[in-house]
């Protein structure tokens, strides 16, 4: 057996492992696909690399420089050499579009049944809403999906440019203002997997993480149950997680891009124009809906206005919160 019929096995095998040199584990039904022909493409190129080595070595050794008496032998053209070498390598350039174009078309298309998931994105936050249950988390409370479900994730961004990136799952989409972009996978197993924006968005690019939380079914069913919406009162502390509020204004006094809120209430603000501002629900107020309005002294106007998205009840909600925030 030969090197070259041996290379579509030792991918697989590659792709079955938990976690090699270059992939991390794979924890979606993607994962074990993409990593064949990661691996596919991977151990050709190695046997080629050894091909054109071996052969350039061994030419330079076999035709180096003679002395001038010693000629080398007239070369003739070889019409079958030089169409072996060219159809050779576009048979094999057909089947790297061909495995990769299967599997780029079964990421595009969910499933009828799968989960929906609304996400969105801004500086520098991920947000969930689930549609179906009327829940709503932030990013420090992360994307809790069902184990052996199909999940489509419907993104958008209030803001710049990101990109949704789930190592572990093999996903990754851009998220796009203005703009519905969709992605879905079906996780394997339970766990926690890392989640990274990888578009560079601004200064907390790096910070802009959160984390994929995969559940049994029953404990997923169970959460719901538990995280589910009523008609209560809307929780300020729940909604200023959810809608991306502290990945921007710290409630411990640290300094973030934008001012820390605790202990801000019923104090005065300095403003980029020199003038002060009481802070207290008119001024929290239209801070949320119009943030450009009145700018913090020592930051730049850089937060998304959120008139449109939230009703009264939901800003009074985050007005009664930052008041607790001593």
């Amino acid at each position: 057996m030969t090197l070259a019929s041996l290379l579509p096995f030792l991918a697989a095998s590659e792709a079955r492992a938990e976690g090699t040199f270059w992939m991390p584990e794979q924890a979606s039904t993607f994962a074990e696909e993409v990593d064949w022909i990661y691996y596919f493409i991977y151990w050709i190129d190695v046997l080629f690399f050894f091909l054109v080595i071996g052969a350039m070595v061994y030419f330079a050794i076999r035709y180096r420089a003679k002395t001038g008496k010693e000629r080398t032998s007239p070369l003739k053209g070889s019409h079958s050499l030089e169409l072996a070498w060219s159809a050779i390598p576009g048979l094999i350039l057909l089947s790297f579009f061909w495995f990769g174009f299967q599997t780029y078309m079964d990421m595009q298309v969910p499933p009828k049944d799968a989960l929906n998931i609304r996400v969105t994105g801004q500086k520098w936050n991920w947000s969930f809403e689930y549609p179906d249950y009327g829940i709503r988390q932030g990013g420090d409370q992360g994307l809790v999906v069902p184990s052996g479900q199909p999940v489509m994730l419907t993104m958008s961004s209030v803001d710049v440019l990101h990109s949704f990136y789930i190592p572990d799952f093999r996903v990754k989409k851009d998220v796009v203002p203005n703009r519905y972009s969709t992605i879905w996978f079906e996780a394997k197993g339970t766990g926690d997997h890392q989640v990274f924006c990888t578009e560079y968005c601004g200064d907390d690019h790096s910070r802009m993480l959160t984390k994929v939380h995969v559940m049994e079914p029953a404990k997923f069913r169970e959460w719901v149950r538990d995280n589910k919406a009523d008609d209560g009162p809307v929780d300020g502390q729940s909604l200023f997680s959810s809608m991306g509020c502290i990945g921007c204004h710290s409630i411990d006094g640290s300094k973030l891009v934008g001012p820390s809120l605790k202990g801000k209430y019923g104090t005065d603000e300095q403003l980029t124009d020199g003038s002060t501002v009481a802070i207290d629900d008119n001024y929290i107020r239209e801070s949320i809906m119009v943030p450009g309005a009145k700018v913090v002294a020592g930051y730049a106007p850089q937060m998304p206005p959120y008139q449109g998205r939230l009703n009264d009840e939901e800003v009074n909600a985050l007005i009664d919160y930052i008041k607790t925030l001593k």
